[in-house]
């Protein structure tokens, strides 16, 4: 075992190693697989805050099978409450969590996530590392109700935060509805980026076949970590790592989950980043290649009408992916040593209201798109799934913002010359221009228009979307306006023409007039500039959203070698 390196001999260094970890460990402590359990509980990650109780089902497991746990705390980062977005750190989570594996006498590693970055930092670290490693997810929260009515966290929050800016709900009753909306512990009800990065980990095949999903007060989510423990023992004798499991089939099986559940656009730029620190050919085109025409199954928020807890009781992924069957790679792997494919012959719908058969689906054809043209040359994307059908063809004047506080300054100036039809643009959001790609691309719609009814707009932006956010949003234009992009070129009035079906997003402006054009002052006056720290690093060497906006330098598996032995 790789621990044998520092534990086995008579030396000095390894004295010194058996000895500070004699704790209450059985004598025969250093024989056995070392087991490390990368928790990413925080209070100040809400979502996240009960792991440490998971964990402890996971040192059992590991126990029971004859290994030794060793809980070692991670970055968390939790999207609720960090500035200026969780998204910033994802890559420094990632990377440090990489560096303590590599540097700690440790065989297998059990990773602990929950909120929408933990999860695929954690993947990235355990893919670089190559460790044998399985994911425990936290599991979302259970159904808050507010006036009888169903909740979806995050979702509902821009739901009724419109409907206050339209006149439609008093500011009263909006905060009334904030003691009903988190009612458990766990992440976001909804089919936003924890559960999305959730289902696909288990689609990639690293979670035990139907863990994900389960929800957070569930009695079953410790079971399921409690085996995961024991699994994790087994991992190391069969030497089984992230190399050997995640392969261009496991992306193939991610990407028809994420399309069949009408999973967040966060997870494209996310398994972008597992698959570059792999080395696997996965590419932008690979998610609309592959998703096109996959049918929408799941009838969840945002895309649908239902949420998490309601999904896992009506059969859970293995049920959408037994529907799905004939679009899977037979020969990806799973954690337990068989095929994916293996796991779904005992699965069932058990209400058809939440997944849908195959034989009649929510959309026939709903996954990520991938557009391009003279707006997006490196690719941008949009989920047609959350989007208003009649916006999918449009032809609109750009109105341009030229930061997130110009945007919220004059989005409800009665003087703003916008209207339904208009596309409204955001630059400056990207990885570099903000820093860290910030969670803003569905912008607010002006109060005149919401008051009037209008609830959608095509949006155009090189930042993110929520996953639980919905609407007509271009996101991850690249390159960024921050990089040369184009976006940072679009003026007031600019004629730009969209259409999902052609796959394109273009700018109807000559060439030779864009050529001459230059980036308007106030829009690079906001373009982050640090002096030091992380944010320095970050955007020194951050790449686009194309590849996965990780960065240059971490790309790739460096291994679980330590370059230098203690002395």
């Amino acid at each position: 075992m790789r621990s044998s390196r520092w534990y086995e001999g008579p030396g000095r260094n390894a004295y010194i190693h058996r000895a500070w970890m004699r704790r209450g460990l059985p004598p025969d402590f250093a024989g056995r697989p070392q087991i490390a359990i990368a928790n990413t509980a925080s209070d100040l990650t809400p979502c996240n805050a009960h792991l440490t109780e998971v964990a402890q089902s996971v040192r059992n497991g590991v126990y029971e099978a004859g290994g030794i746990p060793l809980e070692l705390p991670v970055v968390s980062l939790g999207e609720t409450q960090v500035r200026p977005t969780a998204m910033l750190w994802r890559n420094l989570a990632a990377m440090t969590t990489e560096e303590m594996l590599r540097a700690n006498p440790i065989d297998g590693v059990v990773l602990l996530g929950g909120c929408d970055k933990t999860i695929p930092a954690l993947l990235m670290a355990a893919a670089s590392v190559d460790l044998p490693a399985i994911v425990v997810p936290g599991g979302p929260m259970l159904t808050g109700h507010f006036r009888g009515e169903p909740l979806g966290c995050g979702t509902d929050v821009w739901r009724l935060s419109e409907e206050v800016r339209a006149g439609r709900m008093d500011a009263d009753e909006f905060r009334a509805s904030e003691s009903a909306m988190i009612r458990s512990r766990g992440h976001c009800n909804t089919m936003g980026t924890a559960s999305t990065m959730a289902l696909t980990a288990e689609a990639l095949g690293m979670t035990l076949p139907g863990l994900a999903g389960t929800p957070a007060p569930d009695a079953r989510l410790l079971q399921g970590a409690h085996e995961s423990g024991r699994l994790a023992v087994e991992l190391v004798a069969r030497r089984c790592s992230p190399r050997r499991m995640l392969t261009k089939a496991s992306f193939r099986n991610a990407i028809v989950t994420l399309a069949a559940t009408g999973g967040s656009t966060n997870a494209v730029i996310h398994l972008l980043a597992i698959a570059g620190r792999l080395g696997v050919d996965l590419t932008l085109d690979d998610f609309d290649r592959i998703g096109a025409e996959v049918p929408l199954l799941v009838n969840l928020l945002p895309a649908g009408e239902f949420l998490m807890d309601d999904f896992h009781r009506a059969g859970g992924l293995l049920a959408v992916l037994r529907e799905v069957r004939d679009l899977l790679d037979p020969g990806a792997l799973t954690v337990t040593g068989r095929p994916l494919v293996e796991h779904l012959d005992d699965a069932r719908i058990w209400d058809r209201a939440v997944i849908a058969p195959r034989a009649s689906p929510l959309q026939t054809g709903a996954g990520i798109a991938v557009l391009r043209g003279s707006l997006a040359p490196g690719g941008a994307i949009i989920k047609p799934a959350a989007a208003s059908p009649h916006l999918l063809r449009h032809r609109g004047r750009a109105v341009v913002f030229s930061s997130i506080e110009d945007l919220h300054h004059r989005i409800d100036d009665p003087g703003l010359d916008i209207d339904e039809n208009s596309v409204m643009v955001l630059g400056g959001c990207g990885p570099k221009g903000y820093p860290g790609m910030p969670e803003v691309s569905n912008m607010p719609l002006p109060r005149e228009l919401l008051a009037r009814g209008v609830r959608d707009m095509v949006r155009v932006c090189d930042g993110r979307m929520s996953g639980t956010a919905y609407g007509t949003v271009v996101l991850h234009v690249t390159p960024e306006s921050a990089a040369g992009g184009p976006l940072a070129l679009v003026r007031d009035g600019d004629w730009i023409q969209l259409d999902v079906a052609a796959r394109s997003i273009e700018l109807d402006v000559p060439a030779a007039e864009l050529a001459e054009r230059e980036t308007d002052p106030t829009t690079t006056a906001v373009y982050a500039t640090p002096d030091r720290g992380w944010e320095r690093l970050y955007i020194d060497h951050v790449l686009q959203a194309d590849t996965g906006a990780d960065l240059d330098f971490l790309l790739g598996s460096t291994g679980s070698e330590v370059g230098r032995e203690s002395h």
